[in-house]
């Protein structure tokens, strides 16, 4: 029987149908277009009660992006507006019907969910997913599970420590994201053009506001000093961060995902070699490291195993 998923976004909305082979059967994806709050959850009800009618689809499963408090069935979710603590859960079930089952998670749970069933690690039941993007966040699957925490805020790892002094701006987004994030190249690329006032290359033009990390890429991969500074220290972090999960959950397999994971995918030689240096040497022998294979789709096919394992188990 059909599975419906639901993966939510920033700015949009995705969702599909699922085969329980993995199959798209129907997917679409509808901008939010400035909905906030309840209009947010109107439209995931509203679309996943048209897709299990249609396809009579006997459960549905939704990621959302940022924290599922699963005591509660509530929602916090930074970027959408009013979804402090949403209650996500009880207007699903509401709207869909006692009979349809719902399980909601976050988007890096999906991640890691999507990425061993139809993805990099199918079949593995010891496997993170490093989520790159905006922020930076890691699904950890263990024994087939996905790990949690004791309040569900386990895989925050954008507040990993690694580095020294303290500064206050780690307090908004953790010192990792700060630095390795793709807003957190931006912020490098600034900090080393302000103390370095004989710079002169292509970063300059855009350092007013327009800088992003595609620009700090591009610039890397034509040489320009600040940009392979900028990379530089970002494959130090993803490699010591990714060091640190391997030591802490000796995993089989940490995939790179997120919209930086993209273009710093062919990075991963250098990423893994960092990661040598610091890991625990037997855990780090027994590790792979892989891109996605899903890209942009991970949570999608997250949400897809959501609906069909009730709970984010392999």
């Amino acid at each position: 029987m059909p599975f419906a998923g639901a993966d939510l976004g920033g700015t949009k909305l995705a969702a599909a149908v699922f085969a329980d082979d993995g199959e798209l059967l129907h997917r679409e994806s509808i901008p939010l277009a400035g909905r906030q709050g309840a209009a947010v959850g109107s439209l995931i009800a509203e679309r996943l009660g048209y897709m299990i009618a249609s396809h009579n689809c006997e459960s549905a499963g939704v990621c959302v992006p940022g924290l599922y408090r699963a005591a509660r069935g509530t929602v916090w979710a930074p970027n959408i507006p009013g979804w402090d603590d949403y209650p996500l859960l009880d207007e699903l079930r509401s709207a869909l019907g006692p009979e349809k089952r719902v399980t909601i998670d976050s988007d890096r749970a999906a991640y890691i969910l999507g990425e061993t069933w139809r993805g990099a690690a199918r079949g593995v039941r010891d496997a993170i997913f490093l989520a790159v993007g905006t922020g930076i966040g890691a699904g950890i699957l263990t024994g087939g599970k996905v790990l949690r925490g004791h309040g569900d805020v386990a895989g925050a790892i954008g507040w990993l420590a690694l580095g020294r002094p303290f500064a206050p701006r780690y307090v908004h987004h953790g010192c990792f994201e700060d630095q390795a994030s793709g807003p957190g190249l931006v912020r490098v690329a600034l900090d080393l053009m302000a103390s370095e006032p004989s710079y002169s290359g292509e970063l300059l033009a855009k350092a007013a506001g327009d800088l992003d990390a595609g620009d700090i890429f591009s610039a890397h991969d034509r040489g320009d000093a600040i940009a392979l500074k900028v990379i530089a220290n970002a494959i130090e972090l993803w490699g010591m961060a990714a060091a640190n999960l391997v030591s802490l959950f000796n995993p089989e397999m940490i995939i790179f995902g997120g919209g930086v994971f993209g273009p710093a995918t062919k990075f991963l030689d250098r990423i893994s070699a960092e990661a040598r240096r610091w890991a625990q040497p037997i855990a780090i022998d027994q590790v792979r490291f892989a891109a996605s294979e899903l890209g942009s789709d991970a949570g999608l096919f997250g949400a897809g195993r959501l609906a069909m394992t009730s709970g984010g188990e392999t």
